[in-house]
């Protein structure tokens, strides 16, 4: 006989209630809360690989073939920054794939110093930290006395 086992739903599968936001009255990264930062998570990777799509279509179809001297510089330039702020999108997709690997993990929104919730607020203004606001800031002092 098969041994019974309870089934958890995946935060995947739960739909939210529109213009849910998490609280602090309910359970901490409960599976409303864990959909919510993966919906947000998700959907500002998504947002960042569009912009990426577009830059990269943009820079193959722009000609550096410029007859002025200026404007073949002024165009190195731009693509000299965009390069460079595809690089930061890059390595934020990066922290955002490891912030959803964290969800799906179930660690998601707890401080990799302490083990403590880091709070709501912080989460929803930077879902990818992964310290709570006091590791962060002993973490920085701990960066500026080692320089």
């Amino acid at each position: 006989m098969p041994l019974a086992t309870t089934k958890t739903v995946p935060a995947k599968t739960t739909k939210l209630p529109a213009g849910y936001k998490p609280s602090e009255n309910e359970k901490f990264m409960g599976v409303k809360q864990r959909k919510f930062f993966h919906q947000l998570l998700q959907n500002w990777k998504d947002d960042l690989l569009d912009v990426s799509r577009q830059t990269i279509s943009t820079m193959q179809n722009d000609s550096l073939a410029h007859a002025d001297v200026a404007d073949r510089a002024s165009s190195e330039t731009d693509r000299s920054l965009e390069l460079r702020a595809s690089d930061r999108q890059r390595k934020l997709v990066s922290k955002i794939d490891a912030a959803l690997r964290r969800v799906e993990e179930r660690t998601f929104g707890y401080c990799e110093d302490t083990g403590e919730p880091i709070s709501l607020a912080r989460l929803i203004a930077r879902p990818i930290a992964t310290l709570s606001l006091d590791a962060q800031e002993r973490h920085e002092q701990n960066e500026r006395v080692g320089r």
